[in-house]
């Protein structure tokens, strides 16, 4: 995760013939063991997972054709059906991903579109289980389903966990005149996930009904375009955002001195714009539309997979039958998907990419600081400094991190929560702030003395996906903190309430029902004792500030 971060700062597998009886149809079972393994039949064919003991594993199925060839930048069709008994003990290789520095060869294939499920091993009590899919991070330019680990979730939670791989970058978001209004690629993958999840969840125990989707980053920002788009209708009924909402954006030299404006989507004519020049760059610009298609789609993965290709496609389109709005705007027409929701942010969020950038830019002093206010802000960043003076933080450089947090993180997920709440009143709706300011450090992250990463942008993670990878082990108090956490969104998967949990000294969560007479409070997630509380975030996160500044 942090290499396609720090990129984007600085610039089908072997089938068994043999033949095996099909998985029992009971839903007391997921499937049967034996010597093989564990074997379930899907829609296309049977799959062997693997035991480790309190759960099993079924990695590296297929829910789409491979988007190669002709099928590069078309819409995803259903994979097809195989003959025999197909090996799941191992994930698929990941979609292509943005190079990082000083890399080779390509890493990724476009052969990618698969998904992982994850189930407890015992038989469910009764009923089925509640399925969580989630939705990977990385700009739409990086990660992988088979990153998370999702053992936590589905054993403490007793639940069906599916995590899953979509295109990215130029392969996933590009667009071209001669591809008219087609939609973006890697959420129209999503969808198709989704739509396999909903045809075979019971064959694993789970329940088709009950599909939580939920992510982080731009799997977040991932759900925010599905829940106001209508090809997603019914293909989940509840969502969990985690920092990303369909407000989020970046001023202008949040990621350096210079960087533009960050909006997450982009409008289909931007796109198509992109893609002609794309097309001239690489030679294929000649003759009609079909022609420079099969030249672009003639080329090897190497030409396309450059970072600056990349990084020119990583924004989903709108003014498409997959999204026909730009999301904030559906969200402000009151056109989403009527489903209950949380939303929520990280106390430091953009202290992850203000830490990334400091080697290449360093905030050392209030003159580099108020450097940083101009650019991002013009003639309102004297505004700015007086409501976050530097000598109110540690340093200046924690001061524009907490600018940015609050700016572009917490205050426009409150916002989009009252948008939401503004049209469905009624609505399950949820507000969190994971809190931790000790929490363990992503690895690979760089380390600045005087520059504590606290609760910073993807740092809640670990909690919820012990293959994380962090520079140090939760503590005691931490993993105390996950279990509670997992706890949270399982019963919220569950129930549509995250009340539910079944932990009798659980801190209630209070629903977040916003108004612009009275801002609700949101559940503040630290460990230790009450760390676990509301907080008023809007007072907290100079809420009011930004509203009036952007009227």
């Amino acid at each position: 995760m942090v290499l396609w971060l720090f990129s984007l700062l600085c610039a089908a597998a072997l089938l068994s013939v043999v033949a095996v009886p099909e998985a029992a149809s009971s839903p007391r079972s997921p499937g049967f063991a034996g010597e093989g393994g564990v074997v379930v039949r899907t829609g296309q064919g049977l799959v062997r997972g693997l035991s480790h003991g309190s759960y099993i594993t079924f990695d590296g199925i297929p829910y789409a054709a491979p988007p190669t060839g002709p099928l590069r930048w078309h819409a995803p069709v259903p994979a097809a059906a195989w003959r025999g008994v197909r090996d799941a003990t191992r994930p698929a290789e990941p979609c292509v991903q943005m190079p990082a520095p000083g890399a080779g060869a390509v890493a990724g294939s476009e052969d990618c579109l698969y998904l992982n499920v994850t189930v407890p091993a015992t038989k469910p009590a009764g009923v089925k289980r509640p399925v969580l899919v989630w939705v990977h991070g990385g700009a739409f330019l990086g990660g992988s389903g088979s990153d998370y680990g999702a053992e936590r979730l589905a054993v403490r939670g007793d639940a069906v966990v599916v995590t899953l791989n979509y295109r990215l970058g130029i392969f996933g978001y590009f667009g071209h005149s001669a591809l008219g209004a087609a939609p973006p690629f890697g959420l129209a993958d999503q969808q198709a996930a989704l739509r396999w999840v909903r045809a075979n969840a019971a064959r694993f125990g789970g329940d088709p009904g009950r599909v939580t989707l939920f992510g982080e980053s731009a799997g977040a920002l991932s759900i925010c375009a599905h829940l106001t788009s209508p090809t997603a209708a019914g293909l989940f009924q509840r969502a969990v955002l985690q920092s990303g909402s369909c407000l989020t954006s970046f001023p202008r030299g949040a990621l350096g001195p210079t960087t533009p404006a960050y909006e997450p989507f982009a409008a289909q004519a931007d796109v198509r714009t992109a893609g002609a020049r794309a097309a001239r760059q690489l030679g294929c610009a000649t003759g009609g539309g079909d022609e420079v298609l099969a030249c672009l789609r003639r080329l090897g993965t190497d030409r396309l997979a450059t970072a600056q290709l990349m990084q020119s496609f990583n924004r989903p389109a709108f003014a498409n039958g997959l999204l026909p709005l730009a999301p904030g705007r559906a969200l402000a027409a009151g056109r989403f998907h009527r489903v209950p929701l949380v939303l929520g942010t990280n106390h430091d969020e953009m202290r992850m990419f203000v830490g990334l950038s400091l080697a290449a830019f360093p905030i050392r002093t209030e003159a580099d600081y108020r450097a940083r206010l101009a650019d991002a802000f013009g003639p309102v960043a004297h505004a700015v400094e007086a409501r976050y003076p530097a000598t109110h933080h540690a340093s200046p450089a924690l001061a524009w991190a907490a600018v940015l947090t609050d700016r572009s993180f917490t205050c426009t997920t409150l916002a989009a929560g009252r948008a939401i709440a503004a049209h469905a009143p009624g609505l399950p709706l949820y507000g969190y702030e994971f809190s931790d300011p000790d929490a363990p450090v992503l690895a690979g992250l760089p380390v600045t003395p005087g520059f504590p990463y606290g609760a910073a942008h993807g740092f809640e993670m670990p909690f919820l996906f012990p293959s994380v990878p962090t520079e140090r082990p939760l503590t005691d108090g931490q993993r105390a903190l996950a279990e509670r956490m997992v706890g949270f969104w399982t019963a919220f998967a569950r129930t549509g309430d995250p009340n539910t949990s079944g932990s009798p000294d659980a801190p209630r969560w209070p629903a977040l029902r916003p108004s612009s007479r009275h801002t609700p409070p949101v559940l503040s997630l630290a460990p230790g004792p009450g760390g676990i509380h509301p907080v008023d975030a809007y007072a907290a996160h100079a809420c009011p500030f930004w509203d009036h500044l952007s009227r």
